[in-house]
């Protein structure tokens, strides 16, 4: 069975699609587009339907990166389906573990940012109210995260090609 991925952020249409996409772009790579899953979602509905935001799409194509999808808001039932759910932010962090009062999926809920191998920051910021500098700067981040999950995810779950 695959390995399931979710990443979570607010209202789904930035930070969140990037890093699925970015993810899924790294699995092409790899060859391992069988082997793992990516989704992602909001914890918040504002956006239900949407596409990714034309400021992030066009950040990611400026490094060969399609964003697809439409946003969806985080389920309880997720926490059933996925493997890992990785949040964008400790605030997004704080309202997935809410939805598990028992803490019983606690362990699958981890901080995008602690797979990160060279950028400094613990959080994803949202770029939404700023400029293009920020939207750039997030792809950047969602790389360097991106490609730390993968190597975590092919050596806890014993993954090849």
């Amino acid at each position: 069975m695959p390995c399931q991925l979710l990443f979570v952020c607010l209202g789904n249409i930035c930070r969140s699609p990037s890093a699925e996409n970015i993810m899924n772009h790294l699995i092409e790579q790899a060859g391992l587009g069988e082997s793992i899953i990516c989704d992602s979602a909001g914890t918040g509905g504002y956006h239900i339907g949407a596409p990714p935001d034309r400021r992030m799409t066009t950040a990611a194509l400026r490094r060969g990166i399609k964003l697809k999808g439409q946003a969806r808001q985080f389920q309880k039932s997720d926490f059933e389906t996925f493997d890992l759910i990785l949040a964008m932010d400790r605030e997004n962090y704080r309202d997935i573990l809410s939805l598990d009062p028992t803490g019983k999926y606690r362990d699958k809920v981890q901080l995008m940012c602690d797979f990160a191998n060279h950028h400094r920051e613990r959080e994803v910021p949202d770029p939404y109210y700023g400029g293009p500098e920020g939207f750039d700067q997030v792809i950047d981040l969602l790389l360097d995260a991106c490609e730390g999950l993968l190597q975590h995810v092919v050596k806890t779950y014993n993954l090849t090609a």
